[in-house]
C-alpha cells in the first residue's frame, strides 16, 4: 500500500448524502414505480413504501448509532459489524455484502440498458439488453477504478438533473386533468402477487447504504455517516410518497399503461416530456451503478485487510482506489448478467440486502443490551427498536422468497462456522447436567481472550466498607459507579486471627447480604480475617475475583483516623503495581434523598486520571437518582491567553469521548489560591471528582493533610487514581 498516496477525503454532502440520495432516487423510481402502482393500486403502493421505508429507517438509525460510537474505517457496514460483533460474524456478513453490492452493479446496469433501449428503433431483444449491460459494467468499472473523486463530483450535476425531472413530473401531473386514484390491486403484469412486487421495489430503499460504503474515504465518518444517511432517507421517503400520488391522479396515462410502459410513464406526464425526464433517469441510474461499484470493492478491500480475502485486494492505487478489488467486483458483476433480466437480479439483491439489515440491527441491539461502557453513541436507539427492525427484515425475507431466505441464512451460517474454525478451536462441554457450569467456564475463557482490550474494561469494584449498615452511603455510591456493568464486592476486614476468633463468618455474611438486598444493591459480600488492615487489604485485593473477573478497582471510605488514611495511601501505591485503580470517597453531607443536579470534575491533565473520573461520572448519570445531573469538566489556568486553547482542548475531548459534559476554564486571580478557587466554584456540587497522586515514601501524612484541605466543605468528594494498565485509553 502506498502510504504517500494523494488520497482525497470527502465531507457529508459529497461523500454520504449525494451518493445515498441518488441511489435511492434511481432505477426503481423511474422504471418501476408506475409498474408497482399499476399492479397494486395507490393504497398498497403507499403501504409498500412505508413498510420498506420503516425497515430502512430503523436500520439507518441502528447504523448511525454504531457509526457514532467508533472510528469507522474502510468497509462501511462490514467494518461496523466486525468491530461490534467480532471478525467471524463480520466476515460472515461481509462476504454476502460484497456480493450484494456487486450484484447491484449488474442490477443498475440492467436498468440503464433498459432505459437506453427505449430510444433504439424497433424491439430490442433480451440478448441485446444483456450485451448493453455488459458494456456499461465495463465502462463504469474502468472509471471507478481510476478515481472516486471524479465519480462523486459527477453526482452534483446528476442531482440537479434528478431534481429537474421530479419538478417536471409535479408540474405535469398538477397541470393535467386529475382523476381518482385506483385503490384496488389488479396484478395486471405481476401475477406472482404482492410480495413479488414488494421484492422488485425494495432495492429502491437500499440506497441509503451507498454513503456508509464510502466510510474509509470520509473526513469525519462519525459525523458524516449519521447526518448524511438520515437526511438521504428522509428525502427519499418524502419523494417516494409524493411520486405515486402524482402518477395516480394524472389522467394523462391509463392505469393499464402504468403497469406496462416502464420508464415512458414519466415522459408522458412530465412537462416537456423526455427532455427533462431522460437526463434525470440516465443520471440517477448511472449514479446508483457508480455507488455500487465504489462500495463493493471497499468491502472487499476491508475483508482483505482483515485477512478474510487475498491480501493483494487491499492494495491501493496512487489516487487511493482499491483497483484490484474494483476489477474483481466488475468481473463478478459481468458474470451475474447471465442471471437474466432486471427483475430476476432484483430478488437476489433484495434478499442479500435484507440479511445485511438483519445484522446491522442485531449489532445495535446487542451493543445496547450488553451495556459496555465503551458503547456511548451520540445517537441512542432503544434495543427493542433495533430488534424490531431485525425481525421485520427476517419476516420480509421469508415472505418474499422462503427458499432464498433459508439459503441466505445457511450461507452466512456456513461462512461463520468456517471463519470460526479457522480462527479458534472449540471445546464443547456437557449441555445438560453441567449446562450452567459449562456456560460460566466458557464465558470466563472467552473473557480471558479479551481482557487486554480497553474497550471491554468494566468497573469490578472491591469496597472495603467495614460494617455495611454504618457505611451504606459508601456502598450506594460504589453501586452507582458499577451500575450493574461489572462485579461489585463488599468486604468487611476484621482485624483478628483465626486461632482466637469466635466470629460466625457465615452468619455475618448473611446479615450483610440481607442489608444489601434491603437497599436494592446487587453485590457479593465477604468477611475476611486479617492480622492488620494494610497488609490484609493488599492481600485481599490481589486474591479477589476469578479469571477475567478480578477486581480492578478498590474503594475506601474517608477515615477520621489519620493512621488509617495514611495506610490507604500506601495501599494505593502497592496495588497500582498490580494495575488496580483506587477510589477514596469522603461523604460529609451526602443524602440519597436529595435530588442530584451537579457533578464537578477537576481536570489537571496529569497521569490520565481524567479518563476513569469521566467514566465514573458518566456511570453516575445512568442511575435514576442522578438522571438529571449535569457534568462539569473544569480546569484552572494561570493566564487569560490560554483560555481559547484550553477551552478548545476540553471541547474536543468531550466530543471525542461522547459523554455529555460542559467545559469550564477558570483563570486564577492572583489573590486566590487554587484550593480557594475550587471551593468557590464547586461548593454547590453534589459530588466533586479529584485526581489522586502517589506521594513519595514517608510523605503520606502531608498528602493526607492536602486531601483534607481540598475536600473540606464539599458535600461529597471522590478521589480517583487510575492504576489500570489502560491508563489514558479507557475513553
Amino acid at each position: 500500500m502506498d502510504t504517500n498516496a494523494d488520497v482525497t477525503k470527502f465531507g457529508t454532502f459529497l461523500g454520504v448524502y449525494t451518493p445515498s440520495v441518488l441511489t435511492i432516487l434511481g432505477l426503481i423510481m423511474y422504471l418501476r414505480f408506475g409498474w408497482v402502482l399499476g399492479n397494486v393500486g395507490l393504497g398498497l403502493t403507499a403501504f409498500i413504501v412505508l413498510l420498506a421505508g420503516s425497515i430502512t429507517v430503523i436500520t439507518a438509525l441502528s447504523a448511525s448509532a454504531i457509526s457514532t460510537n467508533m472510528r469507522v474505517g474502510v468497509g462501511g457496514e462490514y467494518y461496523m459489524i466486525s468491530r461490534s460483533l467480532g471478525l467471524e460474524l463480520g466476515g460472515a456478513i461481509g462476504i454476502p455484502l460484497f456480493l450484494c453490492r456487486t450484484l447491484s452493479i449488474t442490477f443498475y446496469s440492467f436498468g440503464l440498458a433498459e432505459a437506453i433501449a427505449m430510444f433504439v428503433p424497433g424491439d430490442v431483444s433480451a440478448r441485446t439488453i444483456q450485451l448493453m449491460t455488459a458494456i456499461i459494467i465495463i465502462a463504469i468499472t474502468f472509471v471507478s477504478g481510476k478515481s472516486a473523486s471524479v465519480v462523486l463530483k459527477l453526482q452534483v450535476p446528476i442531482m440537479i438533473a434528478v431534481g429537474l425531472s421530479i419538478a417536471a413530473l409535479i408540474i405535469g401531473a398538477l397541470s393535467s386533468d386529475l382523476r381518482a386514484p385506483e385503490m384496488v390491486a389488479t396484478y395486471r403484469t405481476a401475477p406472482q402477487g404482492f410480495w413479488y412486487v414488494f421484492a422488485v421495489f425494495f432495492p429502491a430503499v437500499t440506497g441509503f447504504t451507498a454513503g456508509i460504503g464510502m466510510s474509509g474515504d470520509l473526513k469525519d465518518p462519525r459525523r458524516s455517516i449519521p447526518l448524511g444517511t438520515m437526511l438521504a432517507v428522509a428525502t427519499g421517503m418524502l419523494i417516494y410518497l409524493l411520486v405515486p400520488v402524482l402518477l395516480s391522479v394524472s389522467s394523462t396515462i391509463s392505469f393499464e399503461d402504468l403497469a406496462s410502459k416502464g420508464v415512458v410513464t414519466w415522459s408522458m406526464i412530465a412537462i416537456l416530456g423526455a427532455w427533462l425526464v431522460v437526463p434525470g433517469i440516465f443520471g440517477a441510474i448511472l449514479s446508483s451503478a457508480f455507488g455500487s461499484v465504489l462500495g463493493g470493492p471497499r468491502v472487499l478491500q476491508s475483508l482483505a485487510t482483515d485477512g478474510l480475502a487475498p491480501g493483494f485486494l487491499s492494495k491501493l492505487s496512487k489516487t487511493g482506489q482499491p483497483t484490484a478489488a474494483t476489477w474483481v467486483s466488475g468481473g463478478i458483476a459481468l458474470l451475474a448478467v447471465a442471471l437474466g433480466g432486471l427483475n430476476a437480479v432484483a430478488q437476489f439483491v433484495t434478499i442479500m440486502f435484507l440479511t445485511l439489515y438483519v445484522m446491522i440491527n442485531f449489532s445495535a441491539a446487542i451493543e445496547k443490551l450488553t451495556g459496555d461502557l465503551s458503547y456511548r453513541p451520540k445517537i441512542n436507539i432503544p434495543w427493542f427498536v433495533s430488534l424490531l427492525g431485525c425481525l421485520g427484515a427476517v419476516i420480509v425475507m421469508a415472505l418474499i422468497n422462503p427458499i432464498a431466505c433459508v439459503g441466505a441464512i445457511m450461507l452466512e451460517a456456513l461462512l461463520f462456522i468456517g471463519l470460526r474454525r479457522r480462527a479458534m478451536k472449540k471445546e464443547w462441554g456437557d449441555v445438560r447436567a453441567g449446562f450452567w457450569g459449562t456456560l460460566a467456564r466458557f464465558a470466563l475463557q472467552k473473557l480471558k481472550a479479551h481482557e487486554d482490550d480497553p474497550r471491554n474494561w468494566r468497573p469490578h469494584i472491591l469496597v472495603f466498607s467495614g460494617e455495611v449498615e454504618k457505611r451504606m452511603s459508601l456502598v450506594y455510591l460504589a453501586s452507582c459507579f458499577n451500575r450493574q456493568r461489572g462485579i461489585l464486592t463488599i468486604c468487611n476486614l476484621v482485624i483478628d486471627s483465626f486461632s482466637h476468633n469466635k466470629l460466625d463468618i457465615r452468619a455475618e455474611t448473611e446479615k450483610m447480604n440481607a442489608c444489601l438486598e434491603q437497599e436494592g444493591i446487587l453485590a457479593f459480600s465477604e468477611i475476611d480475617l486479617v492480622p492488620d488492615f494494610e497488609n490484609g487489604a493488599i492481600t485481599v485485593t490481589q486474591a479477589n475475583g476469578i479469571a477475567g473477573l478480578n477486581s480492578n478497582t478498590i474503594l475506601f471510605g474517608w477515615s477520621d483516623k489519620r493512621e488509617r488514611m495514611q495506610a490507604q495511601i500506601r495501599i494505593m501505591r502497592a496495588v497500582e503495581i498490580a494495575n488496580k485503580s483506587t477510589i477514596i470517597i469522603r461523604t460529609d453531607e451526602f443524602s440519597r434523598e436529595t435530588p442530584k443536579k451537579r457533578i464537578d470534575l477537576w481536570w489537571r491533565g496529569k497521569h490520565s486520571n481524567s479518563d476513569i473520573m469521566l467514566l465514573l461520572a458518566y456511570m453516575l448519570t445512568l442511575n435514576v437518582d442522578w438522571k438529571g445531573a449535569k457534568i462539569y469538566l473544569q480546569t484552572i489556568i494561570l493566564h487569560e491567553n490560554d483560555m481559547e486553547f484550553m477551552m478548545k482542548s476540553l471541547t474536543d475531548m468531550i466530543d471525542e469521548i461522547r459523554i455529555s459534559a460542559e467545559p469550564r476554564v477558570i483563570v486564577k486571580p492572583p489573590e486566590k489560591t487554587v484550593i480557594e478557587l475550587m471551593h468557590d466554584y464547586s461548593q454547590d456540587a453534589d459530588v466533586v471528582f479529584l485526581g489522586l497522586m502517589i506521594p513519595a515514601e514517608g510523605m503520606e501524612s502531608e498528602y493526607v493533610d492536602r486531601m483534607d484541605e481540598l475536600s473540606r466543605g464539599f458535600s461529597t468528594t471522590v478521589f480517583v487514581r487510575n492504576g489500570s494498565k489502560f491508563v489514558g485509553d479507557l475513553l
